[in-house]
């Protein structure tokens, strides 16, 4: 796991925390922060899963030659 992975997990589950504290507090700006953290987190960690996949590639083709 990389630091894009762990981060935008982080970002996740922040997300999901202000996303449910805003729906319990009737507080729509919070819960649409929520939203947005949760997506900007996903997209961070998709970036991750991405360089996870290059370097997982980089050592296949390394070991094949």
């Amino acid at each position: 796991m990389n630091k894009d992975q762990v981060k935008g997990t982080a970002e996740k589950v922040k997300g999901k925390v202000n996303e449910a504290v805003g729906r319990a507090t009737d507080n729509p700006a919070r819960e649409l922060k929520g939203d947005i953290q949760q997506e900007a987190g996903q997209a961070r960690k998709n970036v991750g899963d991405m360089k996870e996949a290059a370097k997982d590639m980089a050592k296949d083709v390394k070991r094949h030659h």
